[in-house]
């Protein structure tokens, strides 16, 4: 594992510049976001070796986590996820995976919700999940189920999703700015792969409760507002996140953290 955090950025960097061509730009400009989940998972066990610990990671698609993971050590890392999104149809996916493949991860092609992880096999000390349950088209009570079976006792379960009401949410839907998706990607696309529902805070304590997770945390972030495509909406957000963190409730991006209990 890197020794400090530029170290970390510095080993992201590099793994996001192996991607095929037309990903990396997307990739290295997601190195703050994903640097802060791995580092969220090796601070939960600080008396831990990287080396020591196993992670399974549910809809991260091609995405960087699972990568940087492995690239930074981590025992084992499973990446599982359906692959059909559309830069999966615009990419060789013998290409993509190519670094998933180099670092070591375990790659599992399949419809989290529908075929589930009971037979993934092995305890894990983390699963995660991060902006992928509001594309999920049917309810994941089972799915969760699985996860808090799968952990082993005093597990990671960290789940990120966009916050449907937001700061900005709440400004724009009263003047009519807040479509919760585009006309094109629900009726032009033979399958939609947008947001279905997307939860806020009292959601995730629900889902919290559900799974009976112990030591809960619910983290904001604003890392939509910070990848616009517009600088002044960058710069704002960059100006407000610290000052959001305090209320999550505010932030573009919820996090969801609890332990399985420990014994």
């Amino acid at each position: 594992m890197p020794s400090d955090t530029a170290n970390l950025t510095d080993l992201l960097t590099r793994v996001a510049r192996e991607y095929p061509p037309s990903l990396v730009p997307e990739q290295v400009g997601d190195v703050p976001r994903i640097k802060f989940h791995i580092e969220y998972v090796l601070k939960a066990f600080p008396d831990r070796r990287p080396g020591d610990l196993s992670l399974c990671d549910l809809g991260g698609g091609i995405g960087l986590f699972s990568v940087g993971c492995a690239a930074a050590g981590f025992g084992r890392v499973v990446l599982v996820d359906d692959f059909r999104d559309r830069v999966n149809k615009e990419e060789s996916s013998g290409s993509v995976f190519s670094v998933h493949e180099k670092y070591g991860v375990e790659v599992v092609s399949r419809d989290v919700i529908a075929s589930g992880i009971a037979d993934l096999g092995g305890g894990f000390d983390a699963i995660t999940s991060f902006d992928s349950m509001e594309h999920w088209h049917h309810s994941p009570k089972r799915l969760f189920r699985q996860v808090m079976t799968a952990l082993k006792p005093g597990g990671l379960f960290f789940l990120a999703v966009p916050n449907a009401v937001n700061a900005r949410k709440r400004l724009t839907v009263p003047l009519g700015l807040g479509k919760w998706s585009s006309m094109e990607s629900w009726y032009e696309e033979e399958i939609f792969r947008g947001h279905v529902r997307e939860p806020d805070v009292d959601d995730l304590r629900y889902i919290a409760r559900d799974m009976g997770l112990i030591e809960v945390e619910i983290i904001g972030r604003n890392w939509l507002g910070m990848n616009n495509h517009r600088a002044w909406v960058r710069a704002m957000s960059a100006l407000a996140d610290r000052p959001l963190r305090l209320w999550p409730s505010l932030c573009s991006d919820l996090y969801l953290a609890g332990r399985k209990l420990r014994t």
